[in-house]
């Protein structure tokens, strides 16, 4: 396969085996990528409008693994799929699943005892889950349209902007902006990532 892939910073790289999960033979550069990967992401955001779940669905495993594949599995076979390997960043693979059900628990506590306002509810979310690292690839944008879903379905409001809608994956003022905030919510300040999301 002749795709090579340049990480940027905050980006976690694949493995080989993972890489080998490629669906689309065609794709030869990370723009291509981006693209197909986009265009599967547009089709899940459509999935995530036209249904209505509620928060205990939205706060399970399953959901969180059905939005995944559903944002990937045009492209990658193992969309979906808790990764197996071990990242630069997030936890040891073999406790995706019990944090992953802490989190859940949490906040679905956090919604029930209204412990956090919606926004923070929702960015909270985001954060701990993009830590946890639940897959190969996609974290970011898995967490961001998690966090958007949570804001919709379960308080009634509307997805984030995320910096005007950028394209986050891109190098760019917002993207580092972006970063930063996650750093900054990272020492347990969360404030810079909910403006972030509202900006």
């Amino acid at each position: 396969m002749g795709l090579e892939i340049k990480y940027k910073d905050g980006q976690t790289p694949l493995s080989e085996e993972e890489m080998e999960g490629l669906l689309i033979d065609t794709i030869t550069t990370h723009g291509e990528l981006d693209e197909f990967e986009q265009m599967n992401i547009e089709k899940a955001i459509e999935w995530t409008l036209t249904k209505k779940f509620k928060p205990e669905n939205i706060l399970s495993e399953e959901f969180v693994r059905e939005l995944h594949k559903r944002m990937f599995e045009d492209v990658w076979s193992w969309a979906g799929d808790f990764r197996m390997s071990e990242k630069n960043i997030g936890i040891k693979s073999h406790l995706i699943g019990t944090t992953l059900k802490q989190l859940n628990d949490d906040c679905l506590f956090w919604v029930n005892n209204k412990i956090y306002n919606e926004d923070e509810i929702a960015i909270r979310y985001k954060h701990r889950i993009v830590n946890i690292h639940c897959f190969a690839n996609g974290n970011g944008r898995h967490s961001r349209l998690i966090a958007d879903v949570i804001h919709k379905q379960i308080f009634n409001l509307d997805y984030f902007n995320w910096g005007s809608h950028s394209n986050l994956v891109k190098t760019g003022e917002q993207r580092t902006k972006y970063i930063e905030a996650i750093r900054e919510a990272d020492k347990q300040n969360i404030q810079p990532l909910i403006g972030f999301a509202k900006s």
